[in-house]
């Protein structure tokens, strides 16, 4: 199973990534970790926040990270399969039609 916490600067685990020999600057987001190649970016101005929705990829798959940021600057990090994003969007879809 794909795990995007594996990809983290430094590794973590002590098993050693010949793929991340030297961590990139972040593409978006104003991130100061890589967590994978990014592949597309989207960048939603809300009230009072900002929100980054980034496809990545990496060795072990594609992924998705979602970062938010509020206007105090405090920012926070999701990050989920590829393969779940269609869960995601039947979740939308529903909360939508509750509004």
């Amino acid at each position: 199973m794909f795990d995007p916490m594996n990809d983290l600067s430094g590794g973590g685990q002590g098993q050693g990534d010949d793929d991340t020999s030297a961590p990139k600057p972040a593409a978006s987001g104003g991130d100061s970790k890589q967590y994978g190649d990014e592949i597309h970016s989207i960048t939603i101005r809300a009230k009072q926040r900002t929100f980054y929705i980034d496809l990545k990829k990496s060795a072990n798959g594609k992924f998705f990270k979602v970062s938010e940021k509020s206007r105090g600057g405090r920012k926070t990090t999701i990050m989920f399969d590829s393969e779940d994003l269609q869960a995601f969007i039947d979740a939308f879809s529903e909360m939508k039609g509750k509004l």
